[in-house]
């Protein structure tokens, strides 16, 4: 993606109307994960609509993601990050740790089984030994272990200053034939997702979206057409003075 076309969606994010009338919090780490099927000829991607009765982005699609919790830092996991997602995740924070970089994969992971039942992992070595209390005993009661080798970091973003809530959130993806199993009845009428959608990117751009959620449907479509390699750079924006940046970690 050329500078300009890079400017063009920082300029969209900062035309996004945003009511600041919150005190100034400081972002909190988190992950989301974007599952997509390739197989096709055009690819999809699994996006989850929000409960209307959420205070934060009602009735909103998204894709599955929040913060990291403290189980995140000590689950195994099979294989490692590569290492251009590493490089990214450590760039551009304060006291980087490679124990950050892993906890905020496995966040993706955890927080997508969560809200959709999904586990993304492989069955090939057998359950993790063991597993933090809560959310991961499930990966090790279906012998499924996270896979952070598979993960790809293909985007970064702050919310900006003075609203409800505010997220330094690192963006995932990860081929749908790394899903290992599923829990059904995850996503429903009282859930924090009420319904799933498989759908191409095109059909996406058209659901009810946050606004970086657009832009990184962008930012998606880019890297697929240049191949999807890990080794590609990872976008990050950020506000300046009101206006959105966009820097290439």
């Amino acid at each position: 993606m050329n500078d300009r076309r890079g400017q063009a969606l920082a300029d969209r994010l900062t035309a996004a109307e945003r009511e600041r009338r919150w005190p100034n919090i400081r972002p909190k780490d988190a992950a989301t994960l974007i599952i997509i099927d390739r197989t096709g000829r055009d690819p999809k991607v699994l996006m989850g609509r929000r409960h209307h009765g959420h205070r934060f982005m009602p009735g909103k699609f998204v894709f599955p993601g929040g913060r990291i919790e403290a189980g995140d830092r000590s689950m195994p996991a099979a294989g490692a990050l590569n290492t251009r997602a590493e490089q990214a995740l450590l760039a551009r924070v304060t006291r980087p740790t490679l124990q950050r970089a892993r906890a905020l994969g496995l966040a993706a992971i955890r927080e997508t089984f969560e809200e959709t039942g999904l586990l993304l992992g492989t069955k090939e070595y057998g359950p993790p030994e063991r597993a933090p209390s809560g959310p991961w005993e499930s990966f090790r009661e279906r012998g499924v272990m996270p896979d952070l080798e598979a993960l790809q970091l293909v985007a970064r973003a702050i919310t900006p200053p003075k609203r409800p809530k505010r997220f330094d959130t690192r963006f995932f993806a990860i081929d749908r034939d790394h899903v290992a199993d599923e829990v059904p009845g995850i996503v429903g009428p009282d859930s924090e997702l009420i319904e799933l959608a498989w759908v191409s990117i095109a059909e996406a751009k058209k659901l009810e979206l946050p606004a970086i959620t657009t832009i990184v449907l962008d930012e998606l479509q880019n890297r697929i057409d240049e191949g999807f390699a890990p080794e590609l750079p990872v976008p990050f924006y950020f506000e300046v003075r009101k206006k959105f940046m966009r820097e290439l970690l």
